[in-house]
């Protein structure tokens, strides 16, 4: 099980599970599914949130493809009521990242970067969340690069077909 670290309020955390697997062994209220993007609600506490695996992984090391064993691979976007955090960002690569090191996320012409720590990553601020989004509403897919701390190069591609309708779905559900 992998877990979705979530920023609060004061530096708190709230630990949540979220994996592929997740959906099904951890959460059995998927609410609804947007083509490549699913819907969950849990209601103790109140927290929905939209996730989807990419379509495409490529893994390389000194310039070559190379085959690496990952644990779930998620883009998140979570709502948590209350603690006031709307429409929050968030990566696993199922993997631990290089300490010190950022992921890349590309949508289509925005490029925007993320924090990392232990296998999650986040935008540094509630407007970089903002800016993700409205580009993830336009975009059609969202490119993220990372490192782990073995020193694998990891580019994971995830469809955003769909992603607009999942996340107005979980929004309303967690007003």
């Amino acid at each position: 099980m992998v877990s979705l670290i979530v920023r609060g309020c004061a530096g708190a955390f709230l630990a949540l599970a979220a994996t592929g697997v997740w959906a099904q062994e951890e959460s059995s209220n998927q609410v609804a599914a947007e083509t490549a993007w699913s819907v969950f609600e849990e209601n103790d506490p109140k927290t929905c949130w939209v996730v989807s695996a990419p379509t495409e992984t490529v893994n390389t090391k000194d310039g070559r493809v190379v085959a690496v064993r990952r644990g779930d691979i998620l883009l998140i976007t979570s709502f948590h009521p209350d603690k006031d955090v709307k429409g929050q960002v968030s990566f696993t690569g199922g993997y631990p990242f290089a300490s010190g090191s950022t992921v890349n996320l590309t949508i289509g012409d925005d490029e925007f970067e993320m924090f990392t720590e232990g296998e999650w990553a986040w935008a540094a601020t509630t407007a970089d969340d903002a800016k993700i989004v409205a580009a993830m509403k336009r975009g059609v897919d969202a490119v993220l690069t990372a490192r782990s701390s073995r020193g694998t190069t990891t580019k994971d591609t995830f469809s955003l077909l769909g992603y607009t309708a999942a996340f107005e779905e979980a929004e309303k559900r967690c007003q």
